[in-house]
Order: C-alpha cells, then sequence, then structure tokens
C-alpha cells in the first residue's frame, strides 16, 4: 500500500494577508488617484471612474468616411529602476504615456483612450497613486482619456518596493488621411523634433556604464547642471498634440518615432522600398546626457547610435515647399525643430560614403544613410 503524504496544518489560519497581498491598501490606492483619472475624461467616456471596463462612446466615429482604429502597447523598460532608487514615481507615467500615444500618432491616429497596468511587489497606496497621477497627467498633455487600468499585487514574485508599468492605448484616422510610407517621396525634408533626454530606452545599456562607473545617483555632474539621478530620470516628451497639430495643415507625409534600435532603423520604417533617407550626423550637437554616457562606458558611437536617440525623439517627413513652415509651427509650440536631411532615390547614392540601415524591424521598406561623424555639445 503506498503511504499517503502527511500534510502540516498551519498554527493559525492563512489569510491573504498573510500571502503578501493587501486589499485595503489596493482601495486606498483607487482612492488617490479617482481625481486625477476622472480629470482625463471627455464626454466620451461612460460610465465614469471604477467599472470593470472602460467604455467610450464611439457613435463620434460615425462622423468618419473611414475610421481606421490604431493600437498601440508598450512600458517602460528598466527606467522604472531610476524611478524606484530615487523613490520619485509622479514622472514615470510620461514615459509610458510617450511610448504608447506617439507610435499612434506615427500613422497620423488621434489617441482616443488609454488603459494602464501596475504589477508590484506590494501595494504602497501613495506611490501607486502617484504613478497613477503622472500618467493621467501624461494622458492630459496627449489629448487622450484614462478609461481604466489594473494594479496586480506579486508578492514573492516582485520585491516589496519593486514594480513595473504597461499600457495600452487606442486611436482613430480617417483611411485617407492616414500617414506613412505610402505618402513618402524623392526630394521630401526630414525634420528632427529634439527629444528632452533619454525618454525610455536604452536603460539597460547606461544603467550599466553608470554601475560600472560606481557613480550614485545622488552625483552631482557639471554637463547636467543637476544630479545624475534627476537627469536620468528626464520624462519622455509626449508629442501626441503637437504632432496632430503639425500635420493637420497636410503638410507631413509621415513621422517616426525614435524609440528602441535608435534614429535609423526607426527612420527606415516609415520610407518605401527604393528610396533613401541621407542623414548628416553633424547635423545637430548630441546632448550632453549621451556624450556623458559615451564616456563614461567608453561605448562605442555605432552602439550608442543603435541604442538611444541621441537627441532627435521624433522626426517629420515633409514636402521640401514645407520644411521652412513645419519647423517654424513646431518651434511656436517650443519644439525645436531642424532639418535633418533629405529623402532620395536609392540609386542616386549607391557607392555613396556612410552607413546603410535597411531592414530593420523585420519592415522590407527604405533605407537611412548615416553619413559623418557627431558632434557634441
Amino acid at each position: 500500500m503506498t503511504q499517503q503524504p502527511t500534510s502540516r496544518q498551519p498554527a493559525h489560519p492563512i489569510t491573504y494577508a498573510d500571502a503578501g497581498v493587501d486589499t485595503e491598501a489596493g482601495d486606498l490606492a483607487v482612492e488617490l488617484m479617482r481625481q486625477a483619472v476622472s480629470d482625463t475624461h471627455t464626454p466620451q467616456v461612460v460610465g465614469g471612474f471604477g467599472g470593470f471596463a472602460g467604455l467610450w462612446d464611439a457613435s463620434e466615429l460615425t462622423g468618419y468616411r473611414r475610421p481606421l482604429l490604431a493600437t498601440s502597447t508598450d512600458g517602460v523598460g528598466t527606467k522604472v529602476a531610476i524611478a524606484q532608487a530615487m523613490d520619485v514615481h509622479d514622472t514615470i507615467g510620461f514615459d509610458l504615456v510617450g511610448m504608447v500615444v506617439d507610435d499612434i500618432v506615427v500613422a497620423g491616429a488621434r489617441p482616443l483612450f488609454m488603459t494602464d497596468y501596475i504589477a508590484c511587489g506590494s501595494v504602497v497606496p501613495q506611490r501607486i497613486a502617484d504613478i497613477v497621477r503622472g500618467i493621467a497627467a501624461a494622458c492630459s498633455v496627449a489629448g487622450t482619456a484614462l478609461v481604466g487600468g489594473e494594479t496586480a499585487e506579486h508578492p514573492g514574485l516582485l520585491g516589496v518596493d519593486e514594480y513595473d508599468v504597461a499600457g495600452a492605448c487606442t486611436g482613430v484616422v480617417e483611411a485617407d488621411e492616414m500617414l506613412g510610407a505610402h505618402r513618402v517621396e524623392a526630394g521630401d525634408v526630414l525634420i528632427a523634433l529634439a527629444s528632452s533626454g533619454l525618454h525610455s530606452n536604452g536603460y539597460s545599456l547606461v544603467r550599466r556604464v553608470v554601475a560600472s562607473a560606481g557613480w550614485e545617483l545622488d552625483r552631482h555632474v557639471p554637463d547636467f547642471g543637476r544630479s545624475l539621478g534627476a537627469e536620468l530620470l528626464e520624462p519622455t516628451r509626449v508629442y501626441a498634440s503637437d504632432c496632430l497639430a503639425l500635420a493637420a495643415g497636410g503638410d507631413v507625409h509621415a513621422y517616426t518615432h525614435v524609440t528602441g534600435g535608435g534614429l535609423a532603423a526607426n527612420l527606415a520604417r516609415v520610407l518605401p522600398a527604393g528610396l533613401t533617407a541621407q542623414v548628416d550626423r553633424a547635423g545637430w550637437a548630441v546632448p550632453p546626457v549621451f556624450d556623458v554616457v559615451r564616456r563614461l562606458g567608453s561605448v562605442p558611437w555605432g552602439d550608442l547610435e543603435n541604442t538611444l536617440n541621441l537627441g532627435v525623439g521624433m522626426v517629420a517627413i515633409v514636402p521640401a515647399e514645407a520644411a521652412d513652415r513645419v519647423r517654424a509651427a513646431a518651434r511656436s509650440r517650443g519644439l525645436d525643430a531642424w532639418e535633418l536631411g533629405v529623402v532620395r532615390d536609392s540609386a542616386e547614392l549607391d557607392g555613396a560614403a556612410g552607413d546603410l540601415v535597411s531592414g530593420t524591424k523585420g519592415v522590407d521598406a527604405g533605407a537611412v544613410l548615416m553619413q559623418g561623424a557627431y558632434r557634441t555639445a
């Protein structure tokens, strides 16, 4: 006869709280974030705050001739480790929203509503509320409603002070107004829109460099005029409203959002096959944070270029006759903008010196020729 294993009874009944989940703390976090989330709600949001699902009245879309829904999802990556180390949590929401809504805007889509997801080791109500307040503030900048979200407590999987965030957004664009490679032509001009800093990509490299150098986050860095931590936590610029405004007059053929993979890899994705964007690396001064990372870790320029945005957060591809107009409009909205390069027939650049980038992100599209050397600020 097989002997059955015996079980040991606990000394006292085990509760959910004993397992590390505090539902009362979760309820308090919801109360602390309620107003910030509600402030993002437009008249199209139905049911208000706290439902099982966020509801958005789609009857507005009946005015479209052929509405295309656009969707995107993303996270913040290891930048959350900086926020956790500094115990500053009200800016990371801008990184999340920027990574999501600005991918939608690349297609010319207007972001309609967003949801978020926070996984944490332990719910600390004020910390969760700070994260969500940051997300809500960024949604307001982007002109989108935060219609719902979820906070999940994962004791034993995440440390008490650890968390990760993710989000998803849905937008809409009229089919015949969609931006992209199908509009881009030889002779179009590339207009760079400045980044606010590192944004939210490449932090695994940055953190490795900082750790290798033994720098602490409270270290004052003269190149930044502030602490290392403050520079690394600089929020991602949210371009959505600005990009939609620049495109409203029909002056924009395409956008590219410079995220993981760097400028060339992302720019190539929005060019049609047979065209190449010619970019002069000396066309702008690389901001100090990128050069500090490079020097501190002896990071090769090529690796830096393929990882970080190097000061260019978004690129607008516009007809040559609209370049000055778009650049001036961007600057009037507080965005530093400059001419980055030009789109040419690929055959014209056969044999040209430089680094040719194509076939990125699995997309069969155009190419980017990066020429010259970077200069630093």
